[in-house]
């Protein structure tokens, strides 16, 4: 599984709020910022000190976006489908 932050930064652009000044507002330092740019996983404290400095909620800041299934298994789903 992967975490997509691209929600996160899409409210620092509608917001027309710069890294640095996101980065004031929160707290967190320029590599987690990094780390956020780059889908890498952060604490749930940074999570949190985001969500309460820029009053919104987890599922406002990041999306849980799931491993794709390898063609085997849906091929052994589909053969259990006809049996």
């Amino acid at each position: 599984m992967a975490v997509s932050y691209k929600k996160l930064f899409k409210i620092l652009i509608d917001k027309d709020m710069m890294k640095k000044d996101f980065r004031k507002l929160t707290g967190i330092s320029a590599a987690t910022v990094s780390k956020l740019a780059n889908g890498e996983n952060v604490t749930m404290d940074v999570i949190e000190r985001i969500c309460v400095n820029m009053h919104c909620n987890v599922e406002d800041i990041l999306e849980i976006i799931p491993d794709p299934i390898p063609d085997d298994n849906k091929d052994q789903t589909e053969e259990q489908k006809g049996e």
